[in-house]
């Protein structure tokens, strides 16, 4: 018996920072989670379309979780302090920081990703450089955005004073919050490993995290020095990018869990993919904050003429091949629930939402569309604002929580019926020739968002046991790394007891095509809306 304890005593730990909140969860050798804690933290919204995170805050996030979940496992009755064997890091992906190397301290709150604030930067580099909005597909396959990160660095670079200074003085670092927590969790300005020796932070970045930059060239996965000259941004303060499974470098004294190697680092978005297990002609859609629909493409960089990015998929290890993917990113899905529950009081809980939206058969014609601060693919129209149009006195709150509901639908279909036209006939489909929409994400264990998405798309929605992927990938890329599992065991199915769910559509052709012609009557509704002098 303690010999098979011993066998059993094998865990990776994951940390996986969102948007709105932090978790840590522990996974057994078979990926079952056997502990986890969450905590949420502060949004920040200093001016309309301004969004902020304080990253010391994220930071103290992540040392509570770590606590939580390690004592969680081990009032369990798992010896996690023997058997943690890597950690691995998924997070937020664009959001944007410059911290000082020799304080370790902020030097502006971290701009999150779906921030607008650089909308008149993204003007002016489209009227100065060739190819205007476009400019940048070529190396990047990203166009011209507020979304992208070296927009937000340029906005930090221009009118931040404490930034301009420690960029001149050699003493800034820039990075993803992959970045900044890779960078503390090694010993930061003045740290300290396991035998009491000086270490400094490592500073790096994996290859997804830096394909969303603007910066970073897809064919050598290294940074382009023509789009840093262009942005005035020095090689000095970036990153080195390295791959999504290789061993980085071990967690210094002081935290929960020292001594534990880092040993995998993915963009949330390409570590929910690795969870899926997305080999090539595959695509997930992860329902977070926003939407985020990445189909992976093989080790061939599929340009998009519909409004898509190319981008990384994963890169498992620094002498494997790099898979690449098409996405079409979503910037407000789960997000509109939260809106429903805190600004308009709608509902008291985001749970909540499913049944209000079940009590009605329908929107009653009524159309949402969040383009809150902007619209991304495949539209990528920042002028763009929220719409709720087709009200009647008929209009109560059940219809609007569905039509919230079905505008993530929508959304999804319109940035995967842009990827069937780029990737061609390239897609896995199942025994019965239907493409199929793996799913994953909080928003997931509603029932009826997920038969909504299957009728408007016309495709079965497949929902694996455990919804939480991204955490779930961020273990799989460490757990290789050091030789837990290989690549072959995480595409073929660690864990084969659990069955997912599948979602059939029942909508006919006739009705989802009427429905999605009404959608994209909102959409165009939403254009220009913007009131750039704000």
């Amino acid at each position: 018996m303690a010999m098979e304890k011993k066998e059993e005593d094998v865990f990776i730990g994951s940390i996986d920072q969102g948007t709105t909140s932090t978790r840590f969860i522990i996974y057994d050798r078979h990926g079952k989670p056997i502990a986890s804690h969450q905590v949420e933290f502060t949004q920040i919204y200093p001016q309309a379309g301004w969004v902020e995170h304080d990253p010391m805050e994220i930071l103290a996030t992540v040392r509570i979780c770590m606590e939580k979940a390690v004592d969680k496992a081990t009032a369990a009755g798992y010896n996690v302090d023997k058997g943690l064997k890597a950690i691995g890091l998924t997070n937020q992906r664009e959001t944007t920081l410059v911290w000082s190397r020799s304080s370790g301290l902020p030097l502006y709150n971290a701009i999150v990703w779906m921030d607008a604030r650089t909308s008149s930067i993204c003007r002016r580099l489209e009227q100065e450089l060739p190819g205007g909005r476009t400019h940048f597909v070529e190396t990047a396959g990203l166009p011209i955005s507020t979304y992208f990160s070296a927009v937000k660095l340029l906005w930090l670079l221009e009118c931040v004073d404490a930034v301009k200074t420690a960029v001149k003085t050699g003493d800034a670092l820039f990075g993803t919050i992959d970045s900044w927590l890779i960078w503390n969790l090694t010993g930061g300005c003045e740290g300290e490993d396991r035998h009491g020796n000086k270490v400094h932070g490592i500073h790096v970045t994996d290859c997804s995290n830096a394909a969303r930059t603007l910066l970073l060239d897809l064919k050598t996965l290294d940074w382009h020095l023509p789009t840093l000259e262009i942005f005035g941004i020095p090689r000095e303060i970036l990153p080195r990018v390295i791959s999504n499974a290789e061993v980085i470098g071990e967690i210094a004294n002081g935290w929960p869990v020292s001594g534990v190697t880092i040993a995998g680092c993915l963009g949330d978005q390409h570590a929910a993919m690795l969870g899926q297990a997305c080999r090539k002609g595959e695509a997930k859609s992860t329902y977070g904050t926003g939407a985020f629909i990445l189909l992976n493409t093989g080790e061939e960089i599929v340009p998009s003429t519909h409004g898509l990015l190319s981008t990384v998929a994963f890169k498992l290890g620094p002498n494997v091949p790099t898979n690449y993917a098409l996405e079409g990113s979503i910037a407000i899905a789960g997000a509109a629930v939260q809106w429903l529950r805190d600004s308009l009081g709608v509902i008291e809980t985001a749970s909540d939402i499913e049944d209000l939206a079940n009590s009605v058969e329908n929107t009653g014609g009524v159309y949402f569309v969040p383009a809150f601060n902007g619209l991304f693919a495949p539209w990528w129209r920042d002028d763009a604002r929220g719409v709720l149009i087709g009200i009647t006195r008929f209009t109560t709150k059940a219809h609007i929580a569905r039509a919230v509901l079905e505008s993530m639908c929508f959304q999804v279909k319109d940035v995967l019926d842009s990827m069937h036209k780029d990737a061609g006939e390239g897609e896995a489909k199942n025994e019965k020739g239907e493409f199929l929409l793996r799913v994953d994400g909080g928003a997931t264990v509603n029932d009826l968002l997920m038969q909504i998405q299957a009728d408007l798309l016309g495709s079965p929605v497949l929902r694996p046991a455990d919804i939480e992927t991204t955490a779930l990938g961020a273990a799989y890329a460490a757990g290789l790394a050091v030789g837990i599992w290989t690549q072959e065991e995480i595409f073929s199915g660690i864990d084969s007891t659990e069955k997912p769910i599948t979602f059939y559509p029942l909508l006919d052709e006739e009705h989802r095509k009427k429905r999605f012609d009404s959608w994209c009557k909102a959409v165009s509704r939403a254009f220009d809306l913007a009131d750039l002098s704000f």
